[in-house]
């Protein structure tokens, strides 16, 4: 069943992070899993996939600026916020197959994918599958580019949050992953606190950590070949946090000087310049869907 919302979080949290912009919530299978996806605007479709421990409404600052101009389809991952569990193995394969039906089911026309991080990974390895099914393809520092080697006290700190998911785990880990974690605070308020609580809560289930441990060894930790990047041939950019410190930088900028891809670096951003930086990811997005990478 349809309804019109102005979006809740995943899991039935109370806090608000799209406030009046309407969507609609459908549920669906794809590749046997049952999929929860948030639909809103009318134009050429953009999907949206988040980063790992996330969900849909993650992408509470870009929906609504691109729903003006855009079909925007943003889905829970595999195993994370209302989307249930796969039956049966989770690789590859089966992750690429999963967002083949969704664009199938939610896309009239081949749609841009913009891919963070988990899903920046899951995005690429679709547009070597299936370039003829993407309109372009947009890599928000992804993981696949390079094989996953974050610095190491941010290392130290994932690993903390995935042994022991508390609140001061959580916090460790974004201040990790923010430049300046206090204004991110200060600008966003209630929305961070929103999505804060909501990520916490996932990170204790069963469901999301069996779908991270089967995503992450199969698809953030090793790089995809240099090979299957080569048949990338729908126009690709990236964007990028200068601060990453878990994707770095110097991934995006190898893949820009081997693929011709258009590189745009956030400055003062770690890994989530649409949270850090909204503004100026914006402005890069909005640069990506018009310009074209390698043809």
């Amino acid at each position: 069943m349809r309804k019109v919302i102005p979006v809740v979080t995943a899991l039935g949290a109370e806090e608000r992070l799209l406030g009046e912009v309407a969507v609609t919530e459908r549920e669906l299978r794809c590749a046997g899993v049952r999929t929860a996806v948030l639909v809103g605007g009318e134009g050429p479709p953009v999907v949206l996939l988040h980063g790992p421990g996330e969900f849909a409404a993650c992408w509470f600052g870009v929906i609504p600026a691109l729903r003006g101009a855009h079909r925007v389809v943003a889905p829970d991952l595999p195993g994370h916020g209302s989307s249930g569990e796969a039956d049966g193995r989770l690789d590859a394969d089966r992750t690429v197959r999963w967002l083949d039906e969704l664009i199938a089911q939610t896309c009239a026309e081949p749609p841009t994918v913009v891919g963070h991080l988990l899903g920046g990974a899951i995005a690429a390895r679709f547009a070597a599958a299936h370039p003829d099914r993407l309109a372009r393809l947009v890599l928000v520092d992804s993981y696949g580019l390079t094989r996953f080697r974050p610095e190491p006290g941010f290392a130290l700190a994932l690993a903390g949050f995935a042994a022991r998911p508390t609140e001061r785990s959580r916090d460790r880990l974004f201040r990790r992953r923010a430049v300046e974690p206090d204004r991110v605070r200060d600008e966003l308020g209630a929305a961070v606190t929103a999505f804060e609580t909501q990520v916490l809560a996932a990170a204790r289930t069963r469901r999301q950590r069996a779908a991270l441990r089967s995503l992450f060894l199969r698809l953030a930790l090793p790089a995809i070949p240099e090979e299957e990047l080569a048949r990338v041939t729908v126009p690709t950019s990236l964007i990028w946090g200068r601060e990453d410190r878990q994707a770095r930088l110097r991934g995006a900028q190898a893949a820009h000087e081997r693929y011709g891809w258009p590189l745009h670096i956030i400055d003062g951003s770690g890994d989530d310049p649409a949270l850090e930086r909204l503004e100026a990811f914006l402005t890069a997005l909005r640069a990506a869907l018009a310009e074209g990478g390698r043809p």
